[in-house]
C-alpha cells in the first residue's frame, strides 16, 4: 500500500502509522460505532466478508477505498475471517475525545488470530483451538502446542516427518508457526493458518530464558523439558507469538507439559481417519465413535473426551483407576447425580483464560460464580463412591470460598452483557460507587425537594430545570427580579424570565453531571480489582476446571456404560487379544437391524486372522470394532462387548479403502503402497493391524503376490496381531505354511438370486465370494448380471482345466494360483484357448507364458 501522505488528514497519517505496524494482517480501525479499513485492506474485507467497498476522500487523487463493520456485530465478522484463516489487527480509541486535539490517540490492543482465539462467540466450544509451532533440527521435530483458551503448553519432539504428520492429523491446529528459512513439511503444505516468524524467535537458549521468566522458574528440567530441546525452540517462539498477538501479560501460563509418543498407543494418520474417532469420513461427526461416546454435559468434559480418544494411553495404572472411578460411580448409582450436579456448569477453564488476559465479561464472572457455587455439593454426591481417583477430583476441585463470597458480593445476579453499560458491581460492595449512582437516579427527586424548599423560603414562584447548554437553574418571572435573595446568581437571560443558579445547586450540578461517568470509571476500577484478584487465585481455579472436566467424563463413560451395555475390560502383561461378543458401537447405532456381535482370539500362538467373505459381509465392521475396542480401553472406558482381555498395545494400523492424493501426484495404489510401507516398517509384535484389501489396485497377479508377501512379512517379521482382509482366496493357503496365521470368514446364503448377510464370523475360509450378487444389489442392470455370471461359468470351466494361469479375471473372481512346475510352460499352452481370448487377452497370455519360460 502506497500513498501520499501529505494529502492526507491526521486521521490518515494515524491510520497508515498504524498499518505499516502490522502489514500482514487486516487493521480494524476504530471511528465511532465502526471499524473501519482502508486500501487493500478494505477490498480485501468487502470480498471475504460480503461487505460494501466504499470510498473515503483521496490519496494521489485516487479515492480511498474504505469498508466497515460495525461495532456490536464485530464478532461475527472476525468469526467468519478467522475460518477463512485471516488475522485482524483491532486497533481501539484509547484517548478521550473532549480532550484530544486532532485526531484521538488510538493503539492495536490485540491481534486476533486463528491460534489464539479466546472470546467464547469465535471459539467451538467442544473442540480445542490451538496453535502450533514447529522447529527442525537435522531429523527431530520439535513442537509446541498453545491452547491458549484452556492455559496448556504441551511439547513433543518427534524423529522424522511421518511421526510429524500423525502429529498434525491428531492435534488439527488452527494455526502453525515455522520459520522463514524452514522446509514446509507436507503436511502444512496447504494450511491456511501457517505464519512465517524469524528464525531467531526459534533460538533455544533465547526460547529457555523466556519460558523461565513466564514461569518464574530458574530451570525447566523440572517440567521434563531438558529431554525435548528442539521442542523448547518450538515453544519461545510460540509464546513470542502469544504476547504480540495478546499485548497482554499471560499469567494462566503457568507450566509446560512434556508428552512422548511411546507413552501413548500410537495413531498414524492414515490410521486415524479410517477409525473415524472424531470425524467421519462422510462428514457427519454423529457417525464417529466420539459422536456415539460424547455425552458430556459440560463444554470442557467434552474437550477432555476428545484429547483422550485421541491420544489412548498405555499407562495402565491410570486406566485401571479411571475404569474402577467408572465401576463405583455405576455401583453406588451416583453417576446421573453427579452429571447433573455439573449440566449447566459453564466453560470454566475457558472463563478464566480471559480472566487471565483480562477480557472476561460481566457475565463470565457470573458464570464462575454459579460454578464455584456448585463445588460443596459435589462431596455429598461422590461421599458413597469408593474411588481413589475420584476423591483425589474432589480435593482438586476445592471449594474456594473466599473466591465465592467476593463474587457473591460484587457482581449482580444478572449483569449486562458489557461492562460499560453499567450496572455491574452489585449495590452494597463499594459505598463511593453506591453514592455516584444514587446521585445518578435520584437527581429528579433532589430538583423537587429542591424547588419546593426554594419556594418555602423565598415565597416565591420558583422553577428548578435543566438545560443542556446551561446546566441546572432557578427560574424566575422577569418581575419578581426585585426580590430575588442575594445568594442567588444570574445565569442566563429569557425575554420573559431570569434563570439563576445557588451554590448549593451549583454542587450539586458538579456531582450529578458528572456522577455516570464517573460512576462508570469507579465501576471499571472495582473490575479491574476484581480481575487482580482472581488472578492471584488463577492455578487454584485452574485446578477446578480440569476436576470438574474429567468428572464430567468419568460420569458420561458410567452413562455410556450403561445405556450401551458396555463392559469393563481387563488390560493384562500376556500379549494377545481377546474379545467376546465384540461390537462396532457406531454401526450398532445407525443400522436398523439387530448388530450380531462376534468374537475375537489373537495370542503367541494365533496372530493373524486371513478373513473372506463377501463385500458387505462386514469384514471392515469387524476389523474395525476390534480397533475401537482396543481406543476404549485404553482411554479408561468400557468396552462394547462382553468380555474383552487385551494384552498390551503400542501402536494401531489400518490400511481400510482406496483414496488417492492428486495434489502430491499420487494414485490410489500409491496411496495404499505408501500406507503398507509405513506398517511393515513399524508394525512390532505389540502392534494392532488391520488390512483390507492389499493388492486390489494393480494387476491381479501382482496384487496376489504383493498381498502374499505382505502377510507373510507381518506374520514371520513384524509378528503383530493382524486382521487381514482379502478376495484373493490364494492367502487362505498361508495357514500351511504358517502355523501363527489362522482362516476366519463372515458368511452368507443365498436366497434365489438374493444374498442374505448372515456377519456372523466362522472358522476356516469361505467358499464363495458372492461378487455378482452384490453388484446385483447395488443396481446393476439385471442384464449385465446376467452376462457376467455366463462368462464366470466360462472362466470357471477355463480355470478348472488349468488353474495356474486363467485368462485375467475380474477382482472379485477366486483364483487358484500355483507355482509353475517343470512343465509349466507346456501345461499352460495347453490350457489357452485361442478361440476364447481376446487380441488383447491373447497378447497377456504371451507375456505370461514368456515370464514361465524364464
Amino acid at each position: 500500500m502506497s500513498a501520499d501522505l501529505s494529502a492526507h488528514t491526521p486521521m490518515m497519517q494515524q491510520y497508515l502509522r498504524m498499518k505499516a505496524e502490522h502489514p500482514d494482517v487486516l487493521l480494524f480501525y476504530r471511528m465511532g460505532d465502526f471499524y473501519e479499513l482502508f486500501f487493500d485492506d478494505a477490498k480485501r474485507a468487502a470480498q471475504l466478508l460480503d461487505i460494501t467497498l466504499t470510498a473515503r476522500g483521496a490519496s494521489a487523487g485516487t479515492p480511498i477505498p474504505m469498508a466497515g463493520v460495525p461495532y456490536h456485530a464485530v464478532e461475527s465478522y472476525l468469526a467468519k475471517l478467522v475460518r477463512l484463516g485471516q488475522s485482524v489487527a483491532i486497533c481501539e480509541q484509547i484517548g478521550d475525545p473532549a480532550t484530544s486535539k486532532g485526531p484521538v490517540e488510538r493503539k492495536v490492543v490485540r491481534i486476533v488470530t486463528p491460534g489464539t482465539l479466546t472470546d467464547e462467540a469465535l471459539l467451538e466450544e467442544r473442540r480445542d483451538n490451538l496453535l502450533l509451532a514447529v522447529h527442525r533440527i537435522g531429523d527431530a521435530h520439535g513442537v509446541a502446542a498453545l491452547d491458549l483458551p484452556g492455559g496448556r503448553i504441551v511439547l513433543m519432539q518427534l524423529d522424522g516427518e511421518d511421526a510429524l504428520v500423525g502429529e498434525l492429523e491428531r492435534l488439527r491446529p488452527a494455526e502453525v508457526l515455522l520459520a522463514e528459512d524452514a522446509a514446509v513439511p507436507r503436511a502444512l503444505a496447504t494450511h491456511p493458518g501457517l505464519r512465517r516468524q524469524a528464525p531467531w524467535h526459534f533460538e533455544v537458549d533465547a526460547a529457555t530464558r523466556a519460558l523461565n521468566a513466564q514461569f518464574g522458574t530458574l530451570g525447566l528440567a523440572g517440567f521434563g523439558a531438558d529431554a525435548v530441546p528442539v521442542a523448547l525452540g518450538a515453544a519461545g517462539c510460540l509464546l513470542q507469538y502469544v504476547k504480540d498477538t495478546q499485548k497482554t501479560a499471560l499469567p494462566h501460563l503457568s507450566a509446560l507439559v512434556v508428552e512422548r509418543r511411546e507413552d501413548a498407543v500410537i495413531i498414524d494418520a492414515a490410521s486415524r481417519r479410517n477409525l473415524e474417532l472424531d470425524a467421519s469420513l462422510s462428514g457427519r461427526p454423529a457417525h464417529t465413535l466420539l459422536g456415539v461416546m460424547d455425552r458430556a454435559v459440560t463444554a470442557m468434559g467434552s474437550r477432555l473426551l476428545r484429547r483422550w480418544l485421541n491420544r489412548p494411553l498405555r499407562d495402565r495404572e491410570v486406566l485401571a483407576r479411571r475404569r474402577h472411578a467408572v465401576g463405583e460411580l455405576l455401583a453406588a448409582q451416583a453417576a446421573e447425580p453427579l452429571r447433573e450436579l455439573l449440566r449447566g456448569v459453564p466453560d470454566v477453564e475457558r472463563i478464566l483464560a480471559r480472566v487471565a488476559l483480562r477480557s472476561a465479561r460481566p457475565r463470565d464472572l457470573a458464570g464462575l460464580r454459579g460454578a464455584l457455587a456448585r463445588l460443596p455439593s459435589l462431596a455429598p454426591v461422590l461421599g458413597g463412591v469408593d474411588s481413589p481417583r475420584l476423591a483425589d477430583l474432589l480435593d482438586l476441585a476445592g471449594t474456594h470460598p473466599d473466591t465465592f463470597e467476593l463474587l457473591a458480593r460484587a457482581v449482580v445476579e444478572s449483569p449486562p452483557l458489557l461492562l460499560r453499560d453499567g450496572g455491574v458491581i452489585a449495590t452494597g460492595f463499594d459505598a463511593e460507587l453506591d453514592e455516584l449512582r444514587l446521585l445518578a437516579e435520584h437527581a429528579d427527586q433532589f430538583l423537587v425537594e429542591l424547588e419546593a424548599r426554594e419556594r418555602a423560603q423565598t415565597g416565591l414562584n420558583v422553577k428548578v430545570g435543566y438545560n443542556r447548554v446551561h446546566g441546572f437553574y432557578i427560574e424566575l418571572p422577569r418581575a419578581a427580579a426585585d426580590a430575588v435573595p442575594a445568594h442567588y446568581v444570574r445565569r442566563q437571560t429569557l425575554k420573559g424570565a431570569e434563570r439563576y443558579i445557588t451554590p448549593e445547586l451549583k454542587a450539586f450540578e458538579d456531582k450529578v453531571l458528572s456522577a455516570r461517568e464517573r460512576a462508570l470509571a469507579r465501576e471499571k476500577a472495582l473490575y479491574d480489582e476484581l480481575l487482580d484478584a482472581l488472578i492471584g487465585v488463577l492455578p487454584g481455579l485452574q485446578a477446578s476446571a480440569a476436576a470438574l472436566a474429567e468428572l464430567d467424563v468419568l460420569a458420561t463413560f458410567a452413562e455410556r456404560a450403561e445405556s450401551l451395555a458396555l463392559s469393563p475390560p481387563e488390560l493384562v502383561d500376556e500379549p494377545g487379544l481377546s474379545i467376546e461378543g465384540g461390537r462396532h458401537l457406531v454401526v450398532e447405532q445407525v443400522i436398523d437391524a439387530p448388530f450380531v456381535p462376534n468374537d475375537l482370539a489373537l495370542d503367541e500362538r494365533r496372530r493373524m486372522l486371513v478373513i473372506t467373505g463377501p463385500n458387505m459381509g462386514g469384514k471392515s465392521t469387524y476389523m474395525r470394532q476390534t480397533a475401537l475396542i482396543v481406543v476404549l480401553a485404553y482411554i479408561g472406558s468400557f468396552v462394547p462387548a462382553r468380555r474383552a482381555v487385551l494384552g498390551p498395545v503400542d501402536r494401531i494400523f489400518t490400511r481400510i479403502g482406496a483414496a488417492d492424493d492428486l495434489a502430491s501426484g499420487r494414485s490410489t495404489f500409491m496411496v495404499e503402497m505408501t500406507e503398507t510401507a509405513d506398517i511393515l516398517h513399524n508394525a512390532s509384535a505389540r502392534s494392532l493391524v488391520l488390512m483390507d484389501e492389499i493388492g486390489r489396485g494393480t494387476s491381479t497377479f501382482d496384487g496376489l503376490a504383493l498381498a502374499w508377501a505382505c502377510a507373510e512379512h507381518l506374520a514371520a517379521q513384524s509378528r503383530a496381531f493382524t486382521l487381514f482382509a482379502t478376495h484373493y482366496f490364494e492367502l487362505t493357503r498361508l495357514p500351511d505354511e504358517h502355523p501363527t496365521i489362522a482362516n476366519v470368514h463372515l458368511d452368507a446364503i443365498e436366497h434365489g438370486e438374493r444374498i442374505v448377510f448372515l456377519h456372523a464370523l466362522q472358522d476356516g475360509p469361505a467358499d464363495r465370494s458372492y461378487g455378482l450378487q452384490v453388484a446385483a444389489l447395488a443396481g446393476i442392470p439385471k442384464r449385465v448380471v446376467q452376462a457376467a455370471r455366463r462368462r464366470l461359468r466360462e472362466l470357471e470351466r477355463s480355470a478348472a482345466r488349468r488353474p495356474a494361469l486363467p485368462p485375467e479375471p475380474a477382482p472379485q473372481l477366486a483364483l487358484a494360483f500355483a507355482a509353475p512346475d517343470p512343465h509349466a510352460v507346456l501345461d499352460a499352452l495347453a490350457a489357452i484357448e485361442p478361440d476364447a481370448l481376446t487380441p488383447r487377452q491373447a497378447l497377456e497370455a504371451l507375456y505370461r507364458l514368456k515370464a514361465l519360460a524364464g
